[in-house]
């Protein structure tokens, strides 16, 4: 073990940082006003399924000499580097679609804190995300970075705020309140916590981020599966605690100001000691501060996830430098100009979609993979079937739902979804389609001869 190996409490902070960082600030809202009282219920659901996902993925990852997540898998199981790039792309995009995520989110509280909501006409919520994009993507390019120590130290903290907020909601809740909590009971027969649960599942990426860095971890395959089945089960602690406070506090924020109900729910529990202007504020700061760390977390490892896809030829050689020390500037640059082109035209409601199809999608093919594994030992089938079923109702409740409730949405992440698979196409059958225009090429001066 060298001295720079993380150990289990920093591999947990790593996986709930990539989760907790800035998922609950972006997420609640949307998830909200589709099953309202019943947010728990979707967030528990969600859950569920990655964590079966999470146990596929160690399995795969005990089984696979190639450390290395969802395309090495891939790689060493099916020998298809086709899919393997496919799969790597579409989940390059959805850590682009996070990112754009946080950064919609962060401008959103930005905004709460006191910016206008426009300059000289300009809306500046787009504005403020693509320059917090833009500024993350210099500390990048700086080499700015956090030790195992300071991660752990950065959770905790981020964990306290959202611990804390959860707890004196539910004294507010109980010892303020003239309305009851309500659980939403009545809603768990409806398809409605299961279509949030769908939409939320952008929420619970970040444990994957694990075995792209294996190398720097003590022991990592088991150290690895034990902050998976610890960090994915805290997660839903808190994102339970937190929506049945803000559901319970602030229904009406849910529906007329969704994306920061929170800073309303903090301003409402603490409202009877006098405090509810801090506790907007402190919650307003506390979301600046998350989705932020979110966002430069997820750009740093998208990066060095991306610089791996270069090395493999998995992505064309003029987006980076496979050579370089560290992570190739021109990545960096280009995965941030996508993700601030995508925080500044998209709705938030469609890049949170956008992104949880390409996990859902991501996590689903993983536990179907870990499935065909079933024959070994090290592989239960029951965890891999709940994942692959579970990503398999999502996939099309969610998209029947952006149908119809938000026909814009819906066209918006089909047409996204498109591109990414024409260029994905375009560029894995390349070697085929110049083989074929050539042929076609060559065949036309014959035709013309013969004429």
């Amino acid at each position: 073990m060298g001295e720079s190996d993380l150990g289990l409490a920093a591999a947990v902070s790593i996986a709930l940082g990539g989760m907790i960082g800035g998922g609950i600030y972006a997420v609640l809202g949307v998830v909200a006003q589709i099953t309202m009282a019943a947010t728990w219920a979707a967030f528990v659901l969600a859950g569920v399924v990655a964590l079966c996902a999470g146990y596929s993925y160690n399995a795969l990852n005990s089984l696979c000499d190639a450390h290395g997540g969802s395309v090495s898998f891939v790689q060493y199981h099916l020998g298809n580097t086709t899919l393997a790039g496919m799969v790597g792309w579409t989940l390059l995009f959805g850590y682009i679609g996070s990112m754009a995520m946080y950064a919609f989110a962060f401008a959103e509280f930005a905004i709460a804190l006191g910016l206008p909501d426009g300059v000289v006409g300009l809306p500046m919520r787009p504005v403020v995300s693509v320059l917090a994009v833009a500024a993350f993507v210099g500390l990048n390019l700086l080499g700015a970075g956090s030790t195992g120590a300071v991660e752990n130290v950065l959770v905790a903290l981020k964990l306290s705020i959202l611990v804390a907020f959860g707890i004196l909601g539910l004294v507010y809740a109980y010892g303020f309140s003239a309305t009851p909590v309500d659980l939403g009971l009545d809603r768990l027969t409806s398809a409605d916590p299961i279509v949030a649960a769908a939409i939320s599942f952008v929420a619970f990426q970040g444990w994957q981020l694990l075995f792209y860095d294996q190398e720097s971890i003590e022991d990592p395959a088991e150290t690895i599966r034990k902050a998976v089945y610890i960090s994915i089960p805290v997660a839903v602690a808190v994102y339970v605690l937190v929506g049945i406070v803000t559901v319970t506090l602030v229904p009406d924020a849910l529906t007329s100001t969704p994306h920061v109900a929170l800073k309303d729910a903090a301003a409402t529990m603490l409202s009877p000691y006098g405090l509810a202007s801090l506790g907007a504020s402190l919650l307003s700061v506390s979301a600046l501060f998350s989705t932020g760390s979110a966002i430069n977390a997820t750009l740093f490892s998208a990066a060095h996830f991306a610089k791996g896809m270069l090395t493999d030829d998995l992505l064309p050689d003029h987006i980076g430098d496979a050579e370089a020390d560290g992570v190739p500037e021109r990545t960096v640059v280009l995965i941030g100009a996508v993700t601030a082109a995508f925080a500044a035209v998209g709705s938030l409601n469609a890049i949170t979609s956008f992104a949880s199809l390409s996990f859902i999608i991501i996590f689903g093919a993983m536990s179907a993979l870990a499935l065909r594994q079933r024959d070994s030992d090290a592989v239960h089938p029951v965890p891999p079937a709940v994942g692959a079923v579970g990503a398999l109702g999502f996939f099309p409740l969610m998209l029947q739902n952006l149908w119809t409730r938000e026909p814009g949405t819906f066209y918006m992440v089909v047409v996204i979804a498109c591109a990414v698979i024409a260029v994905e196409v375009l560029y894995f059958e390349r070697e085929y389609l110049e083989r074929e225009v050539a042929r076609i090429e060559a065949a036309v001066p014959e035709s013309v001869d013969s004429d």
